[in-house]
């Protein structure tokens, strides 16, 4: 049978002191500080179930006295609109040229809809397929040499399928079988508005 024992050295070792530390012995210390309560872990826990429920109580009778309170914690998209994420969207099946749709969506409290994920495109997809459309108006426009979205989001995600001349055809279309493209402003086509359902 083996016994190890740690090397002799780093049982004998003191700590060090840092610098600026008081070299009073602990007792010395112990007595001056201030005494603290010593509170046990059950002691603790039934503080702090106590503190949430009360809590919990508050905020129901809070509640029961001003529903419209409940209401406001709650996301709420108007009537024929659809909720993907943190955005409502509506599809507007009249078609118009990019400038009109974009005055539209503006009269609805809303822009022409931006994209900023695949998921969002694939939601936003799934909306013109069920409107029987291929084609449909996003908020992307092209403005001194770079492409940028109407409601000012970063421009970070792009999923370009084909691309034209971005100069003759500044006004950005979503594409049911594949990504986005490009077009000339003034033809007619179906839109996406989107906006915040705290708006709404």
């Amino acid at each position: 049978m083996f016994v190890y024992a740690a090397p002799a050295e780093v049982e004998e070792k003191s700590p060090e002191m840092p610098a600026g530390s008081n070299p009073q012995p602990v007792e010395e210390q112990m007595a001056a500080a201030p005494a603290e309560e010593v509170v046990s872990e059950d002691e603790k826990g039934g503080a702090d179930d106590a503190e949430k429920k009360s809590k919990m109580l508050q905020e129901e009778e809070d509640e029961e006295s001003d529903p419209a309170s409940r209401n406001a914690r709650v996301n709420f998209c108007p009537d024929g609109w659809f909720t993907y994420g943190y955005r409502c969207y509506i599809f507007v099946n009249s078609p118009m040229n990019w400038y009109s749709a974009k005055d539209h969506c503006n009269s609805l409290g809303a822009n022409l809809a931006s994209v900023s994920s695949p998921r969002e495109y694939s939601f936003l997809q799934q909306m013109t397929k069920t409107s029987s459309q291929s084609i449909a108006w996003l908020g992307g426009f092209y403005l001194q040499g770079r492409w940028l979205w109407i409601n000012n989001e970063g421009f970070y995600y792009t999923n370009w399928y084909s691309q034209s001349s971005s100069v003759s055809y500044p006004c950005m279309f979503l594409r049911t079988t594949y990504g986005w493209g490009n077009s000339q402003c003034t033809s007619a086509q179906r839109f996406i508005c989107s906006k915040s359902p705290f708006s709404c």
